[in-house]
């Protein structure tokens, strides 16, 4: 085990995914020599070669539309948009072209070999332009599979499964947490499944349900459950399509609450399609209404972040909500 934080989690992944196999290639803005933004390639180019790690022009639509024909083609494209934020230029090709591609040849041709990574979420001051959760967005898309780590341990491993799946995966990095998160990570090579939730800790009150940087924040308002004697079990969606239907229905069905929590907006958010889904599979086991604890219906803010983010305080409160309805 070595001490990593999610950048050199990444940056590892990367390099095996990239030592293993010669079609691998990775581009981006800014991606080669400098090493990404967040410096998340460092290193790669020197070792690989200007012809698998490159520069990209500042053009996201291309970077998804030049990543499709690679794939399409054999090769395994490891695509970064340098933040989620403009990811939507690429909308259609990510939509219309790469998740439809498989379907609308019967099978015949993909491109399944392509994964894209994207920085997500806030907590770094980004304002409203560095700072968005788009990942509800692209659960709507049969054909795409969406992940989102919560640490190190996580990122290398799911990442290297996304890297070999067989369909495009988009791969969302909570930047707040490149930093911030230092774990212990294998340095060989290793893969977690993608659809499969984690449960963090076992509780028997109420379950708790976020993924991406929210774990964190979750974890500290079970902490702060626990001194009133309220038992959370808390779980890692880690995909977000697919998910992982059947952990958290096995496990409302145990504890009878659920609050789930987002940095997206409420609105339309994909917390809402797990409440929705858990209604339905759990009713006759809930024993108060499924709470969802997300960002607010407003343009992510710079000055009034702090107050946007659904924090610890937040979900205490509806854990308590919960529990006492």
């Amino acid at each position: 085990m070595a001490q990593m934080n999610m950048l050199h989690a990444i940056n590892n992944a990367l390099d095996i995914a990239m030592g293993e196999d010669e079609k691998t290639l990775c581009f981006g803005e800014d991606v080669g020599h400098f090493g990404g933004v967040f410096r998340a390639t460092s290193g790669l180019q020197e070792k690989y070669g200007k012809l698998r790690c490159f520069n990209t022009p500042l053009v996201e639509q291309g970077i998804i539309g030049f990543a499709n024909g690679l794939a399409a083609q054999g090769s395994r494209p490891i695509a970064e948009i340098q933040f989620a934020d403009y990811i939507f230029p690429a909308f259609d090709q990510i939509v219309n072209e790469a998740a439809k591609f498989r379907y609308r040849s019967g099978n015949e041709f993909d491109v399944g070999k392509l994964t894209i990574r994207a920085p997500y979420g806030g907590g770094i001051a980004g304002g409203l332009y560095h700072s968005q959760s788009p990942e509800a967005y692209f659960a709507h898309t049969p054909g795409l599979k969406v992940v989102i780590p919560r640490n190190p341990y996580q990122a290398k491993g799911l990442l290297l499964a996304s890297i070999r799946d067989d369909n495009p995966v988009i791969f969302f990095e909570p930047k707040r947490l490149y930093r911030a998160s230092v774990g212990e990570v294998p340095e060989e090579d290793y893969q977690l499944p993608i659809g499969k939730a984690e449960v963090v800790q076992t509780g028997s009150d109420v379950t708790l349900l976020a993924w991406g940087a929210q774990m964190e924040i979750l974890q500290k308002a079970a902490e702060l459950a626990a001194n009133d004697g309220i038992s959370c079990e808390v779980i890692d969606l880690r995909s977000i399509l697919p998910w992982d239907v059947d952990t958290i229905a096995n496990s409302v069905m145990k504890t009878g609450r659920l609050v789930i929590s987002q940095e997206a907006p409420l609105t339309a958010g994909f917390a809402s399609e797990i409440a929705a889904t858990i209604q339905q599979e759990c009713f006759l086991h809930l024993e108060s209404p499924v709470e969802r604890v997300c960002g607010l219906d407003t343009p992510y803010p710079l000055a009034l972040e702090k107050e946007y983010v659904a924090d610890d305080l937040k979900i205490y409160e509806a854990i308590k909500r919960s529990v006492h309805y």
